[in-house]
């Protein structure tokens, strides 16, 4: 009995001491690829291009990482391009949750799995979404309720913009829609930024959007952000209301960007990626340069994320069906 508890006890310390050289086991990379699913300039670039710059000199990388634009389907193209990816660690997808958490209720032929196709490394960062108004809709529309009687009585302009067909902004508008009974149309857009430049042009009424992809015109009184989507109001638009102040509590919604490395991507990898990428939302640069595009770095665990993501999937599963738009819609 006493051999034999020895033996199990050796055993048991061999795996733990297996364990922990695990990610130090995993050899920095020279360097690393960072894709995400739309165009320069909007958040998911800046939150790409934030963490990238900081991940040289870690025990994931010893340079700082390269962001590619991969714009298109949603985002959907980024997500392929990182599935297909060789499942070393040495290329992330940066993505927000939607293209993980709601895609799967919308296209019934998804070329990816979220849960089988991807590891989760890290969440980035936190974002509401704002619903916005430019030239084409009167001065006097402040509020959503002002919104929704405008676009009552004009029927023809009622239309809004948002980053892709299925994204949250664009289901935030539709529940808006559907709730009170006003028809809203959906353009949708290879990103924000094309929808914000038509609205502010004249072609386009309004915009549901992340809050960030429309601060810098809302500051500049180019356009009108008129409700946030978040619990409180933003730290970075204290003037104006959100969905729940104003009445629509159910459109209250944040919603993160996260990191994700291929499938079988070795543990310790993903361990020094999460390390890295955490360490470089800790800095106050990182933050004060989030801040600027309506973001909150917030890190996290890759169970965290995973749980997050899993959680989300499970919320939007009624939504979906009630708002009832598929890929084929």
């Amino acid at each position: 009995m006493t051999h034999r508890r020895r033996f199990v006890q050796s055993a048991a310390s061999l795996v733990a001491l297996g364990a922990f050289p695990l990610a130090a086991r995993a050899q920095a990379f020279e360097s690393v690829r960072i894709i995400n699913g739309f165009p320069a300039g909007g958040t998911a670039d800046s939150t790409s291009r934030r963490v990238a710059e900081r991940l040289g000199g870690t025990a994931y990388s010893k340079n700082a990482a390269v962001v590619e634009n991969k714009p298109g389907a949603g985002g959907r193209i980024a997500c392929e391009t990182v599935k297909a990816a060789a499942p070393d660690g040495s290329t992330l997808l940066l993505t927000p949750y939607s293209c993980t958490a709601i895609y799967p209720h919308i296209y019934r032929s998804l070329s990816y799995d979220p849960f089988r196709d991807f590891v989760p490394v890290s969440m980035a960062a936190v974002m509401t979404h704002a619903l916005t108004v430019g030239p084409q809709v009167p001065a006097s529309v402040k509020t959503v309720r002002d919104f929704l009687a405008w676009a009552k009585a004009n029927p023809d302009k009622a239309n809004y913009g948002s980053p892709a067909a299925g994204s949250t902004p664009h289901f935030l508008a539709a529940l808006l829609g559907i709730n009170t009974g006003v028809e809203l149309k959906h353009v949708p857009y290879r990103g924000s930024l094309p929808a914000v430049a038509d609205m502010i042009g004249g072609t386009l009424a309004s915009t549901s959007t992340p809050t960030g992809d429309a601060l810098a015109n809302h500051k500049a009184g180019k356009i009108r952000i008129i409700a946030t989507s978040g619990a409180q109001r933003t730290p970075f638009t204290p003037e104006v209301a959100t969905y729940a102040e104003q009445g629509f509590p159910d459109l209250t919604t944040e919603e993160w960007f996260g990191f994700y490395a291929p499938a079988r991507t070795p543990a310790g990898v993903v361990a020094n990626a999460n390390a890295a990428i955490n360490a470089a939302l800790r800095d106050k640069g990182v933050i004060d340069s989030l801040a600027l595009m309506g973001l909150v770095a917030q890190g996290s665990s890759a169970a965290e994320m995973d749980k997050s993501q899993r959680d989300e999937h499970t919320r939007w599963a009624p939504l979906v069906k009630r708002i009832g738009f598929t890929a084929e819609s």
